[in-house]
């Protein structure tokens, strides 16, 4: 089965860094890399003029400049950002997830095939994740999730929507690393029902991507 072609952009403050993320994508069939830049020179952001799919950004750390390039690729409607990090801060984690980045790479693991998967599991609306950053995503959200049950103990605010026991299901198992496919397998869903179940809680809650909904649903301790 051929798989669809993905248009990207590549943003990067390093020309050379940029260079080097470009020589890794342009040669793939399955990718299409647009320049920065239109025909007009001003900077192109993904789902502008030229349909691209897919902003690859590289970071080396999460300062004020990067955070001001995250916002401004995700302005848009429905934008796709898969972010190349040197180092992100506990803070940072999931601020970065809440902004919407559909995938993160640590940039010394950033090989040709990783970056292939990451912009096409963007592209598919899914998000990826390396290991460590979920094991630290899970801590600091468990962390959180404990501050808001103090809060509500002592009289404060509880969350305003609820979740269906089979919405838990999927994000406890989304949260363990299993894609649709394997969901499907370990729930006995089909894979359009995980989809469904996943559109439908992200929609009602206002969630941009899967990684927000599991920060979510460990925040609000519902796994």
């Amino acid at each position: 089965m051929l798989t669809k072609r993905v248009t990207v952009t590549v943003h990067a403050s390093d020309p050379l860094s940029r260079a080097g993320l470009i020589s890794h994508l342009r040669h793939q069939p399955s990718l299409d890399v647009l320049p920065e830049r239109g025909e007009d020179g001003r900077e192109r952001a993904p789902g502008t003029e030229g349909e691209a799919a897919v902003a690859v950004m590289l970071a080396d750390r999460i300062d004020e400049s990067a955070t001001a390039e995250l916002r401004r690729l995700l302005r848009g409607r429905d934008q796709r950002v898969v972010l190349v990090a040197g180092e992100l801060r506990e803070p940072d984690l999931l601020s970065v997830v809440e902004y919407g980045v559909r995938a993160i790479i640590w940039r010394h693991q950033a090989t040709e095939q990783r970056l292939l998967s990451a912009v096409h599991s963007a592209a598919r609306g899914e998000g990826e994740l390396p290991p460590d950053l979920v094991s630290r995503l899970l801590n600091q959200v468990g962390r959180l999730q404990r501050a808001t049950a103090a809060g509500a103990t002592a009289g404060g605010s509880v969350p305003l929507f609820g979740m269906a026991p089979r919405e838990v299901d999927v994000l406890r198992l989304l949260a363990e690393g299993l894609d649709t496919r394997q969901i499907s397998e370990k729930l006995a869903y089909s894979e359009r029902t995980v989809k469904n179940i996943l559109h439908a809680l992200m929609t009602r809650l206002r969630l941009t991507n899967r990684a927000h909904a599991v920060a979510y649903a460990l925040r609000e301790g519902y796994i």
